[in-house]
């Protein structure tokens, strides 16, 4: 089946820089938008990034200039460079191949990051 693992989460000191990797297996990767969601305790999932198959990109307001997306359609793989990480960054990170709807979207199992002060 359809398969998406995030890896690359930890325990990072305020300041510090983390890269997210998301591997996908049985999609044809090169079509799908792509996304990187967070989900705080007790908060709603949000949206931190998206990169469209043709590699645009777009990011929350509160990540701009910090993080950045990537995809490497031969590893079929997507990334989240994370720089200058602050403590309200701390979430579950999951990715997400868009399938235009969000009960039929593939995603991830989460992968935790935590940034100390």
């Amino acid at each position: 089946q359809v398969q998406l693992v995030e890896s690359g989460g930890g325990l990072v000191q305020a300041g510090g820089s983390l890269r997210l990797s998301c591997a996908t297996s049985r999609i044809i990767f090169s079509n799908y938008p792509m996304g990187w969601y967070r989900q705080a305790p007790g908060k709603q999932r949000e949206l931190v990034a998206a990169i469209t198959s043709g590699g645009s990109t777009n990011y929350r307001d509160s990540v701009k200039g910090r993080f950045t997306i990537s995809r490497d359609n031969a590893k079929n793989t997507v990334y989240l460079q994370m720089n200058s990480l602050k403590p309200e960054d701390t979430a579950v990170y999951y990715c997400k191949a868009d399938r235009g709807s969000w009960s039929l979207d593939y995603w991830g199992q989460g992968t935790q990051v935590t940034v100390s002060s």
